[in-house]
């Protein structure tokens, strides 16, 4: 049996969740390693690890918000984040390719999603792509809108989760 383990980032995990984001995400959607390094620094309690026998396997990362603009592209370098805020923005949603299919992924949305119950906060936002919104709202986010958000010359939908 894999020992599974949720954990809170540190900076010397920057370069194994840049590698997973790159291999993860098409394109110029991927965060670049500074982005994922601020992440971290900024908001480690936002940026929650998935460890699979003792190897970062994947990892949620997000900022927060008072009034949520999701296509706010600076909010990606958590310029206007501030911690106290009730709002969770995810910005990543990452699995290593040869962890996916095995219902790693929602054990990690499930673990962030009582992480941020834990913290007091009132509401998760995300941005998906169209093939995504069903897995997302088994989890209990509601479709909001088609954002006018084109990160990575993709078409995005947004998506929240009152908690």
């Amino acid at each position: 049996m894999s020992e599974l383990i949720f954990r809170q980032a540190i900076p010397a995990d920057t370069d194994r969740c840049y590698e997973i984001e790159t291999v993860a995400y098409e394109g110029d959607e991927a965060a670049t390693h500074a982005k994922i390094a601020t992440r971290i620094d900024q908001y480690p309690e936002g940026f929650l690890i998935m460890e699979l026998d003792g190897e970062i396997a994947g990892f949620i990362n997000s900022g927060c918000a008072h009034e949520v603009i999701m296509s706010d592209e600076a909010f990606k370098e958590l310029k206007g984040h501030d911690a106290d805020a009730p709002n969770v923005v995810i910005m990543s949603v990452v699995l290593d390719p040869a962890h996916q299919g095995k219902g790693h992924s929602s054990k990690l949305m499930r673990q962030f999603i009582e992480r941020m119950r834990g913290m007091g906060k009132s509401s998760i936002h995300l941005m998906c792509k169209e093939q995504h919104i069903d897995l997302y709202a088994h989890f209990g986010y509601r479709y909001v809108q088609p954002s006018p958000s084109d990160h990575g010359g993709m078409a995005w939908h947004e998506m929240v989760m009152a908690l």
